[in-house]
């Protein structure tokens, strides 16, 4: 089916439920927290695509999506780590979300590519990771994804201050 493996099709599985999972929590509280359901889906889902994705070579040896896996544990452990005890807003909460709603970027770069290179059968949109009209795609993605990102970022930091506590009385 398209050319994927099981396990290819396991990894895209499991990468659906992430994206859904953080689009969820983006759209609907305006930002991913570890502490809610579907902060906690989006997390362990995301951390088993990323460690899938390590295991597909369908384009050679170790390229630059599996840098993008290796880079998305990094941007997402430091998203948890500075979720756990984070107050509803501030830095520490800031950092988390600016950091999440990275990593919900970071799905796009090879969502699209895996099924541009796919649809439509026989005269697939782009040819490959290099194809200008993807480098359009996710530029335009990452545009919506920062100006998400800046309009997050003063919500959170409304109030609190660049460190993550409360204002002084």
């Amino acid at each position: 089916m398209l050319g994927i493996t099981p396990f290819g099709m396991f990894h895209t599985l499991v990468s659906l439920v992430s994206l859904f999972a953080g689009l969820y929590g983006l759209l609907r509280f305006g930002d991913i927290r570890y502490a809610r359901g579907s902060g906690k889906t989006y997390v362990l889902a995301t951390i088993v695509t990323c460690v899938t994705g390590l295991f597909i070579f369908r384009h050679g040896g170790f390229n630059e999506a599996h840098v993008l896996s290796i880079l998305t544990l990094i941007v997402l452990a430091i998203g948890w780590k500075a979720d756990r005890g984070a107050a509803d807003r501030g830095g520490r909460r800031t950092i988390a979300a600016l950091c999440f709603t990275l990593t919900v970027f970071f799905h796009f770069i090879p969502g699209f590519n895996e099924t541009l290179v796919r649809i439509p059968v026989g005269e697939p949109f782009i040819n490959g990771p290099r194809d200008p009209k993807l480098l359009v795609l996710v530029g335009g993605t990452f545009v919506v994804f920062a100006i998400f990102g800046v309009f997050q970022a003063r919500r959170l930091l409304r109030r609190g201050d660049a460190v993550g506590m409360a204002p002084a009385r």
